[in-house]
């Protein structure tokens, strides 16, 4: 299992719900690594996507403690280890978010592809775990910068050692 997202300079990932940044090569990339595979989210985030809808041509695997969740599409549960035990033997699972999903499962995850942003966003509420300050994440791989929309950013690839 690994992880995927999207950060800016102090590791904030949302802001009321929402995306910090519009990065169309980064949701290009999203797309196409996260397609045919499982994806594990929280509520949150599905609330967050068009429509409240699942994501189209993957497994999505939501994690509620509401009882009455339903959207088509969706296979929700109630825990993280549920989740895991639900995607047991699929081969391309991601952790999407949102941040305490990303919490509970960063442990499990073998790698996580990281998008950079190099500027804070204003007014956030929701961070990833920063990487460089744990001891099992190492960095494996760093893309040349990206500019779109005004905005510089990064692809780094951690991997996690103790595993």
């Amino acid at each position: 299992m690994n992880a995927i997202v999207a950060v800016d300079a102090n590791w904030a990932i949302g802001a009321q719900g929402d995306l910090l940044f519009s990065l169309p090569t980064d949701m290009k990339r999203f797309r196409t690594i996260t397609s045919g595979g499982t994806v594990i989210l929280g509520r949150k985030t599905l609330d967050s996507f068009p429509g409240g809808k699942p994501l189209p041509h993957r497994r999505n695997i939501v994690i509620s403690r509401n009882l009455d969740l339903t959207s088509e599409g969706a296979e929700r549960v109630s825990s993280p280890e549920e989740a895991l035990a639900l995607a047991e033997g699929d081969e391309n699972v991601w952790v999407i978010g949102g941040g305490s999903v990303y919490t509970a499962l960063l442990s499990r995850c073998e790698r996580v592809l990281l998008t950079k942003v190099d500027s804070a966003a204003p007014e956030v509420d929701t961070f990833f775990p920063n990487l460089d300050k744990l001891p099992n994440w190492k960095v494996e791989s760093v893309s040349e910068p990206i500019v779109e929309n005004g905005l510089t950013y990064r692809f780094i690839d951690y991997v996690n050692t103790a595993l």
